[in-house]
């Protein structure tokens, strides 16, 4: 009990750090309230448990090759950069019209796919959680304690989709249009420099 309170507790804190795929929920979340920011979080669950996975079966040593590293930090680089783009461009939308549409609660769910599968900070995350039981208190881990663990930060996770899109969704939902215009550059602004702050930790 106290391994999935600790495995709980681990993917809060992962979950709550602020980054891509929290922008991008505040993002859609001011576009079109809780649903987009809920699909953009859950969409970032099949990062997370795709990541989890690799780094639980340890092969969370592997993703620091560059020839795996590399491509995928790429994709991510590529993929902000058309956020901060998009971000910006929505920001000029004539009269501010944002509409939630269905196409835009699919978007989303993309969305949360795309940041949280290319995110190098996953990869970084998994590769040293992955072979660290012992600091928190196993040493010769078993086939329970990564199911155990895994269940534990996939729970948290869960969790965590519907607090953050709520929470959004409450805190912007009566944000004027000049309020959303400034919000969606701020979007604009943090995508563009976590991709320019992940090429330069990776090429530079």
């Amino acid at each position: 009990m106290l391994f999935f309170i600790e495995a709980f507790l681990l993917g809060l804190l992962f979950n709550a750090a602020p980054g891509i795929v929290f922008t991008e929920t505040i993002k859609r979340g001011v576009s079109g309230g809780f649903l987009p920011a809920l699909n953009v979080q859950i969409g970032s669950l099949a990062g997370d448990a795709l990541w989890a996975i690799l780094g639980l079966l340890g092969i969370g040593v592997l993703l620091n090759i560059d020839i795996l590293k590399i491509p995928l930090s790429l994709a991510g680089i590529i993929y902000l950069i058309y956020l901060a783009y998009d971000s910006f461009r929505s920001s000029n939308i004539q009269n501010n019209n944002f509409v939630a549409t269905k196409i835009l609660n699919n978007s989303a769910l993309k969305s949360g796919v795309m940041l949280s599968i290319t995110n190098p900070q996953n990869l970084a995350y998994w590769a040293a959680l992955g072979s660290s039981f012992s600091a928190l208190g196993v040493n010769d881990p078993e086939l329970l304690h990564y199911f155990i663990f895994f269940f534990g930060f996939i729970s948290s996770s869960i969790i965590w989709c519907f607090i953050c899109a709520y929470s959004v969704d409450k805190i912007f939902k009566y944000a004027n249009s000049l309020l959303k215009k400034y919000i969606f550059r701020i979007c604009s602004v943090t995508f563009l420099y976590l991709a320019l702050g992940t090429f330069y930790k990776i090429f530079l």
